[in-house]
């Protein structure tokens, strides 16, 4: 019985570091250390934007690719956050806009 606990513990491990790994080493975005637990969404966006800007490597525009690495924490890595910083990250969504000069496209419904 201990060896079935232990492959399904390895399993579980395998997802979490396949997610975190993304984050960590994305081919398109290299991310300053801690950026999802920054204090405020403006902080997390503005070090998005930079980090995209500065980025040689991506495929597509800097906005489309700090936007797919801010959704992409959300949906996966950020499975078990707190609502509270879940919705931080959600409106580092609108400041990334904003930042961007995007800011008619908002797709979130208002609360």
């Amino acid at each position: 019985m201990a060896k079935a606990h232990r492959a399904r513990a390895h399993r579980t491990t395998g997802r979490k570091r396949w997610s975190r790994q993304v984050t960590e080493h994305s081919d398109a975005l290299t991310l300053e250390k801690g950026v999802f637990t920054k204090p405020s969404a403006r902080a997390v966006a503005r070090s998005l934007k930079r980090s995209a800007d500065r980025s040689r490597r991506r495929k597509s525009s800097a906005y489309r690719s700090a936007m797919s690495m801010l959704t992409f924490f959300i949906n996966r890595a950020g499975k078990g956050l707190p609502k509270s910083r879940k919705a931080r990250l959600e409106n580092a969504k609108d400041e990334l806009r904003a930042l961007y000069g995007k800011e008619g496209k908002t797709t979130r419904k208002s609360d």
